[in-house]
C-alpha cells in the first residue's frame, strides 16, 4: 500500500514541475530592409560613384576619357547634347558625377552635371544604342522666414549681424533702388521683411527664393513693399506699395525723339580703322540729325558735365544707387554738374564732338558701376496696377501687411 501512495505521489510531482517548466521563445532579430540611395532619379546602389568637382585643365571630354569612354562616343554625346547643355560652360568649381559599372572596367555609364544646387544635366549613355540628355531639377521646399534690423552703419553690416544671406541685401536694394538711396541710409533706419527660402532634402540649404513682403523705415518715413504678381494679366509682376503704386521709374527707351539705332552695344566689335582689331563698344548709338535735342531718359542729378577726349562733349545723370546713365559726342550740353533733371529734359544737343563719323548720341548705360547694355537689361517698369484689379491687390497684401507690422525689431540693438 505505501508503495502505491509513493508512486502516486510521484506522479503528481512529476506533473508539477511539467506545469511550472517555462517555454524558452527563440527571439530572431529580422535586419531592417536598407533603403535603396536614390538621387537624380538613379539608384546609386547599382553604381560606382564618382563625385569631384571641375577642377582647371578639366574637360567633358577629358573626365569622360578617364573613366574609359572613348572619343568617338564623346563626340557623339557632344553633338546630341549641344541643344540641351553646352559641354564648354563646365564651370570650374561646380559639382559633377559620374556613375560607373560594377565591374572590372568600371565604365561610365552616367555623366551629370550640378551648375548649382537645384538643377542638373543628365548625360545617360548607359544604352550604347540610345543616349539620353536631359535637364532636371532636384525636389524643393519652400520655407517661409521672417527678419528686422536695425542700421547701425550699412545694410549690408545690419543683415550679416542678423546672419542673413547677402542675397537678401542685394533684393532689398533692387526693391527699393527708386525710392531709397541706400549709399545714404540714416543711423537708426529700420527694416522688416517675409522672404522664401528654399531647402533640399529638407534640410540641405539651397538660397533665397524671392523677397514677400517689406517694411524700410528711412529716415522716419516707412516704406512699403509687396511682391505682387498675377500671371494672367502682363506686367503685373512688380513691387507695389500699400495703395497699389508701383515703387520703380521707368526709363525712357531712347535718349532721341524719332532716331534710328546706328550701332549696338558689342563687346567684340572690329574696326577697320584699326586693323580690325577688337574694339568694344559699350554703348549704343541713336543716330539723328546735328542739333536734335538729347533726353534725360530718367529723373537724377547730373554728375558730369564735361568735354573729355574720344567722347567729345558729353553729360553723365546719376539716377540712383544703382543705375547712372552718360550721353557722350554733345555739339551743346545743356545742364551742368548739380542739376536735378526730370525724365524728358533737355540735357543736350546732337553733334559730333569727340570720335565719331556722323551725328549721333553714344548712351551708355551703368548699374552698380559697370557698363551694360540698355537693350538687354531687364529694365524696371512703371505701370500701376490696374484699377480692376486694385480691389484684389488690397485684398492679397492685408495679410501681409498685418504680419510685417506684428513683426518686432531687436530689442538689444543700441543707436
Amino acid at each position: 500500500m505505501k508503495n502505491i501512495v509513493f508512486v502516486l505521489l510521484a506522479i503528481i510531482g512529476l506533473f508539477s514541475c511539467k506545469k511550472e517548466e517555462k517555454k524558452e521563445v527563440l527571439s530572431i532579430e529580422i535586419p531592417e530592409k536598407v533603403k535603396p540611395k536614390i538621387e537624380f532619379g538613379f539608384n546609386l546602389d547599382n553604381y560606382i560613384v564618382d563625385s569631384d568637382t571641375v577642377r582647371s585643365g578639366d574637360s567633358f571630354g577629358k573626365i569622360l576619357f578617364e573613366s574609359h569612354i572613348g572619343y568617338g562616343k564623346i563626340e557623339e554625346l557632344v553633338k546630341e547634347g549641344k541643344d540641351t547643355f553646352d559641354v564648354k560652360r563646365l564651370q570650374i568649381g561646380k559639382k559633377y558625377t559620374v556613375l560607373k559599372s560594377k565591374d572590372s572596367l568600371e565604365r561610365a555609364q552616367v555623366f551629370i552635371y550640378q551648375p548649382n544646387k537645384i538643377e542638373y544635366t543628365v548625360f545617360d549613355f548607359s544604352n550604347d544604342s540610345i543616349s539620353k540628355i536631359y535637364n532636371g531639377k532636384k525636389p524643393v521646399k519652400l520655407v517661409e522666414k521672417e527678419a528686422s534690423g536695425v542700421i547701425t552703419s550699412s545694410l549690408s553690416e545690419a543683415m550679416d549681424k542678423a546672419g542673413l544671406n547677402v542675397y537678401i541685401s542685394h533684393e532689398l536694394a533692387d526693391i527699393y533702388a527708386w525710392s531709397i538711396d541706400f549709399f545714404r541710409l540714416q543711423k537708426g533706419d529700420k527694416y522688416k521683411i517675409i522672404y522664401t527660402e528654399k531647402y533640399i532634402n529638407d534640410s540641405i540649404y539651397a538660397g533665397v527664393k524671392d523677397v514677400k513682403a517689406a517694411i524700410f523705415e528711412h529716415n522716419g518715413t516707412p516704406f512699403y513693399a509687396f511682391d505682387y504678381k498675377n500671371d494672367t494679366i502682363p506686367g503685373i509682376m512688380d513691387y507695389y506699395d500699400e495703395e497699389g503704386k508701383t515703387l520703380r521709374s521707368q526709363f525712357l527707351k531712347a535718349p532721341v525723339k524719332f532716331s534710328r539705332i546706328s550701332s549696338r552695344y558689342n563687346l567684340k566689335r572690329r574696326i577697320a580703322y584699326y586693323g580690325n582689331r577688337v574694339r568694344p563698344h559699350r554703348g549704343t548709338d541713336f543716330a539723328a540729325p546735328i542739333g536734335t535735342p538729347i533726353l534725360a531718359t530718367a529723373s537724377g542729378t547730373v554728375t558730369e558735365s564735361t568735354r573729355r577726349g574720344g567722347n567729345g562733349k558729353y553729360v553723365k545723370i546719376r539716377h540712383n544707387s544703382t543705375y547712372s546713365t552718360q550721353y557722350l559726342h554733345m555739339s551743346r550740353r545743356a545742364v551742368k554738374v548739380g542739376d536735378v533733371v526730370k525724365q524728358g529734359d533737355v540735357i543736350g544737343y546732337i553733334g559730333m564732338t569727340g570720335n565719331t563719323g556722323g551725328p549721333h548720341v553714344c548712351y551708355r548705360f551703368w548699374k552698380n558701376g559697370r557698363q551694360v547694355d540698355p537693350l538687354r537689361e531687364k529694365l524696371p517698369a512703371a505701370k500701376p496696377i490696374k484699377e480692376e484689379l486694385k480691389a484684389e491687390y488690397l485684398s492679397y497684401i492685408q495679410p501681409l501687411k498685418e504680419q510685417l507690422d506684428n513683426i518686432q525689431y531687436p530689442q538689444d540693438t543700441t543707436l
